[in-house]
């Protein structure tokens, strides 16, 4: 009798000291995770990534390897900074030189990642395959965009217009919303053999085939229809747009494929 209490008893204390340290290393986890997000390095790669072929676009210092569209020598004076470790598009300045910013290098088979958030009701988009040339004026009349949107802009209830379609021509392929200003997204680009597939916050938003019936289907249906460059290339350089909202981008990399 006295040994079965004794035993009651203990698992008794047992009990008591398992609902008192499971909350504490519940909450040692949750903290953790809080102090690894916070602590995240940014605009550096990992050494298994450099290992995969990643390369940063953007050294979270300067904008070198970046240029004005059509103006080779011209970041100095642009909307475009660096703040803080971040990619900055100083839109609302009226003094600043307006452009969109375009890769140096061209690119053609590869895979682009990403981190970006829009100012409140902003309206923005990444470009590929652009071909800087004195022919065209701007970024979209050969490369297909990447649509960056903010959820209070009207656009967002617009199927050719919301984040992560493939702006003007094709409606998000799963339905998905960007987080608000504020909040980072993460878009994910990549492009092989002139089929491209576009995503948000890890869902698949667009995918095309840039050498086919369909593609040159959609464009002929489309606002770009008389715009002889657009979409024909699958090859080009990288564009972010200036498009009078302020943006943001962070953790640019790029592996050749």
């Amino acid at each position: 009798m006295i040994r079965t209490s004794l035993i009651l008893v203990l698992t008794i204390l047992l009990i008591e000291i398992s609902c008192r340290t499971e909350p504490k290393e519940k909450f040692q986890i949750e903290r953790s995770k809080e102090l690894a997000i916070k602590n995240k390095v940014h605009n550096q790669l990992l050494d298994i990534e450099k290992e995969q072929g990643w390369e940063l676009l953007f050294d979270g210092k300067t904008l070198n390897g970046w240029h004005l569209f059509n103006n080779s020598d011209s970041t100095r004076f642009s909307a475009w900074e660096v703040r803080k470790g971040v990619l900055y598009c100083n839109a609302t300045d009226e003094t600043k030189v307006f452009g969109d910013l375009v890769t140096d290098k061209e690119f053609e088979n590869y895979e682009l990642v990403f981190d970006w958030q829009m100012a409140l009701r902003g309206n923005g988009g990444v470009f590929i395959n652009v071909q800087e040339s004195p022919e065209y004026t701007a970024t979209y009349q050969t490369g297909p965009e990447y649509q960056l949107l903010e959820p209070e802009h009207m656009d967002t209830k617009t199927p050719l217009k919301r984040p992560g379609c493939l702006w003007g021509v094709s409606p998000q392929v799963n339905q998905v919303a960007a987080k608000p200003t504020g909040q980072w997204n993460t878009t994910r680009i990549v492009q092989q053999a002139g089929k491209i597939q576009f995503y948000l916050n890890g869902k698949l938003t667009a995918e095309e085939d840039l050498k086919s019936l369909a593609w040159r289907t959609k464009i002929a249906n489309s606002g770009f229809k008389d715009a002889p460059g657009f979409g024909k290339a699958t090859q080009g350089r990288i564009a972010l747009q200036n498009w009078y909202f302020e943006s943001w981008f962070r953790n640019m990399k790029i592996r050749e494929l």
